[in-house]
């Protein structure tokens, strides 16, 4: 039984198939034929950070591959009453066939699969979004990239962890631009450079959004308040002065350079409202496509389970 928790536990031939299959089902999909492949199957869903996306794309996902979605918030559940996460595992894989957890320690994710007796998939922690990038990846095949050179410009977070991850695996090249003290974590990053190694990525870090923008044909970025930094917000738009994404910043790229932002987006900080519409195209598609790449990350999870 395989878990989704980091792209770091996956070989790049495994991530592949699971784009593979993600490409497979859009086009059934598209062509209304659904095919049953997680027939009567439910997926526990359990949120502690809210979301749009997430929610939406995991039950209306299980529901089109022929299963039922359960939503599990903390507010309903005993875990937000203080059981253990351990023991919250214990009885909910006894009554469902996979689970995807929305929460923030990674550390918490990974008891839960830890005690599990089913898959479970990471909808989102304080360290990484594996499902995000499966669906960023699969958006830049689908815009005819075939060898992609990415800038990430904005904070060193989750999303930021994950880029690294994804192109330590497929060996693509990666620029990350942050401000001072906003940079990627130490630890995952030296465990990304030696993935890197084997897979021949190219990843750079620098300070500066043009160096990592110049001449690349993907450029992405997350807000820079993520949920429970609000507190925060006054000194990280100030720290983030400069790091807007805009046609200023975009002429830098390739002529047919792409933008890709994971939404919400706060037009006007981390990107223009000029860039964003003009990107509109990929962005949503891009959105569109969580429902797709997760469909894919569960079918390959649950044939795996069963080999």
């Amino acid at each position: 039984m395989r878990h989704f928790l980091s792209l770091k536990d996956f070989e790049k031939t495994e991530i592949l198939e699971m784009i593979t299959l993600a490409q497979q089902i859009k086009a059934e999909t598209k062509a209304k034929n659904f095919k049953p492949y997680m027939d009567k199957q439910t997926l526990g869903m359990i949120f502690e950070k809210s979301s749009t996306r997430t929610r939406v794309s995991f039950e209306t996902g299980i529901y089109q591959l022929g299963g039922v979605g359960l939503f599990l918030s903390s507010n309903d559940i005993q875990l937000g009453r203080g059981e253990p996460m351990k023991d919250t595992s214990r009885v909910i894989s006894r009554m469902v066939d996979m689970v995807m957890i929305r929460t923030f320690e990674q550390s918490k994710l990974e008891e839960f699969a830890a005690y599990s007796k089913v898959p479970v998939i990471n909808g989102l922690t304080d360290s990484y979004h594996p499902v995000q990038l499966m669906t960023d990846y699969l958006t830049i095949i689908e815009f005819g990239i075939t060898n992609p050179v990415v800038a990430y410009v904005g904070d060193g977070n989750n999303m930021a962890h994950s880029w690294l991850m994804l192109s330590a695996k497929l060996g693509f090249e990666l620029r990350v631009a942050t401000p001072k003290g906003y940079e990627c974590d130490k630890s995952i990053v030296k465990e990304a450079l030696e993935f890197a190694k084997v897979s021949g990525a190219k990843i750079s870090f620098s300070n500066d959004p043009q160096i990592a923008v110049k001449d690349c044909n993907v450029v992405t970025t997350d807000t820079w308040v993520s949920m429970g930094q609000e507190d925060e917000k006054e000194i990280r738009l100030k720290a983030f002065d400069g790091y807007i994404v805009d046609e200023s910043l975009m002429s830098l790229a390739q002529k047919e350079a792409i933008f890709l932002h994971c939404l919400p987006a706060y037009r006007g900080y981390e990107v223009s409202e000029e860039t964003f519409e003009k990107h509109a195209e990929a962005i949503f598609s891009e959105a569109e496509n969580r429902l797709h790449a997760q469909k894919g990350i569960m079918v390959w999870l649950d044939q795996h389970r069963q080999d």
